[in-house]
């Protein structure tokens, strides 16, 4: 009974900290989501034609009007993020944003965002990727200063797979459930001078 207890008080005690998750996730997908929606908006044209291209593209409709809603969203959404305002509300349209991302562009190129060949997600692109990535290290040991080259870190192959998308996509989720945070967010500052539970 006393180990009950105390696992109990231990609860209600964890309670004061709630905010520190949602925290860290806003703290985490801020950045990523402003430099996708700044990127997009800075060569706004050259995404247009990305959405709109059937070939090179995703070949999507109206593809001016939805650049513009994928940008505005991230780079809002990013900063309304931060600040930890109208948290749920944004995440709903950041949700459908990495949703789109991910079933119209990473969704061919399965899972791995990082193409590694012994992962059990490997597909043949990745695994092909792998020979090229060999091809392409011996060409650079042979012709290039390889040990400057690697000094920043090994090379790998981009696989651009959904892996990503779905993650933030989940931590979105969890915003979206879990609000801004206790203590850590305007949502929670306002609903505390306003008395809204």
């Amino acid at each position: 009974m006393l180990l009950v207890s105390l696992y109990q008080k231990l609860l209600n005690a964890s309670r004061y900290v709630d905010g520190i998750a949602p925290l860290a996730l806003r703290i985490y997908l801020a950045p990523v989501l402003l430099q996708a929606g700044y990127n997009k908006l800075l060569h706004f044209d050259d995404t247009v034609a990305w959405f709109a291209n059937p070939d090179w593209g995703l070949g999507l409709p109206m593809p001016a009007l939805l650049a513009g809603l994928a940008a505005g969203t991230e780079f809002l959404g990013a900063i309304l993020l931060l600040l930890g305002l109208a948290t749920r509300l944004i995440s709903i349209p950041l949700m459908v944003t990495m949703l789109v991302a991910a079933f119209t562009v990473h969704w061919p190129n399965g899972w791995l965002a990082i193409a590694d060949g012994s992962s059990w997600l490997a597909n043949d692109r990745v695994l092909e990727a792998g020979d090229k990535l060999a091809k392409a290290k011996d060409i650079l040991q042979e012709q290039a200063n390889y040990q400057w080259l690697t000094s920043s870190g090994n090379f790998v192959v981009l696989n651009n797979g959904i892996e990503f998308a779905i993650t933030y996509f989940i931590m979105l989720l969890a915003l979206f459930t879990l609000g801004g945070g206790r203590y850590t967010s305007l949502d929670y500052v306002i609903a505390r001078h306003f008395g809204v539970k």
